[in-house]
């Protein structure tokens, strides 16, 4: 029908180029972000299970960091127990020496001056070392490993990660500190230990009878030791985990998310096609209104 007020013609073409004007905005703005999901227009649903996702990747990025920083602390404080083994050795060392009856007094008051400094500096390691400004294997009251630490090993509430040291056990810091102390008189765990002379091995009966109490003190810090380093071990494999987990989470918040740059430049392509042919129609079907006057002449 012709009519001088409805051409249907134009306003069919009109509807077509807008929506296909829609649509090659959509896909220019996909292109130019490389995002598939701009707004929740997009796909509320996807959006959705996409922010989950990102949340969770994020919170598992953190706790990586968290499990380095904290294997890095372990390491430190079990650095400072190897050389509290070595310093150890050496004095089980001089109480050995000292036993036999071949050392003279001389001697075994030499063999105890240098008992006494490597006592001093026994006190000095475990009280002193720190890690971020907190010290770790000291009895002091904000020692860290003198209470429980639970580590954040995950991106949810209830991943996480205790190590005690405080509880009953040979693996006990408690129990290490008393048998250092049993071993040397002079060792003060708050590094308060004076230079006062002491007779662990001043003669040769206290000596002999310290060689096993130094082993004991030995037995004590490497079990204290291997509880450190099973713990470093488990956030070594937490760490592993969490970079696979998170690995293929990211995977499916791309899949969701990121366009798809071969199918999407194929839709603006064919977007501008039609464009173009509808903007021709568009001109073509506005001619049909001059029909009308044809029939009036």
């Amino acid at each position: 029908m012709l009519s001088l007020h409805t051409n249907n013609a134009a306003l069919s073409a009109q509807n077509s180029i807008t929506r296909t004007q829609n649509s090659l905005s959509t896909s220019m703005t996909r292109l130019s972000t490389g995002y598939r999901i701009n707004s929740a227009m997009d796909d509320a649903a996807g959006l959705q299970i996409a922010t989950r996702l990102k949340a969770q990747t994020s919170g598992m990025a953190v706790a990586m960091r968290n499990t380095q920083n904290s294997i890095s602390m372990m390491q430190t404080a079990e650095g400072a127990l190897d050389e509290t083994t070595n310093i150890l050795v050496r004095m089980k060392d001089l109480a050995t020496q000292s036993a036999d009856g071949s050392s003279t007094d001389d001697d075994r008051t030499a063999m105890q001056s240098e008992y006494d400094a490597l006592t001093m500096e026994l006190s000095n390691i475990l009280s002193n070392t720190s890690f971020g400004g907190t010290t770790l294997l000291s009895t002091k009251a904000d020692s860290k490993f003198n209470a429980k630490v639970t580590f954040q090993i995950g991106s949810s509430k209830g991943e996480t990660m205790d190590v005690d040291l405080t509880a009953a056990g040979d693996n006990s810091l408690t129990q290490m500190h008393a048998d250092i102390v049993a071993a040397a008189a002079n060792y003060k765990s708050d590094g308060t230990a004076t230079a006062t002379a002491g007779s662990e091995v001043a003669t040769a009966t206290a000596a002999n009878t310290n060689i096993d109490t130094l082993k004991t003190a030995i037995d004590s810090v490497a079990k204290t030791r291997s509880a450190l380093g099973a713990a470093s071990n488990r956030l070594d494999h937490v760490y592993n985990n969490l970079s696979n987990v998170s690995t293929n989470t990211k995977n499916a918040s791309g899949r969701i998310m990121d366009v798809d740059f071969a199918s999407e430049s194929a839709a603006m392509t064919s977007n501008q096609m039609l464009l173009q042919a509808g903007t021709a129609m568009l001109k073509q079907s506005n001619s049909q209104s001059s029909l009308v006057l044809s029939l009036l002449q």
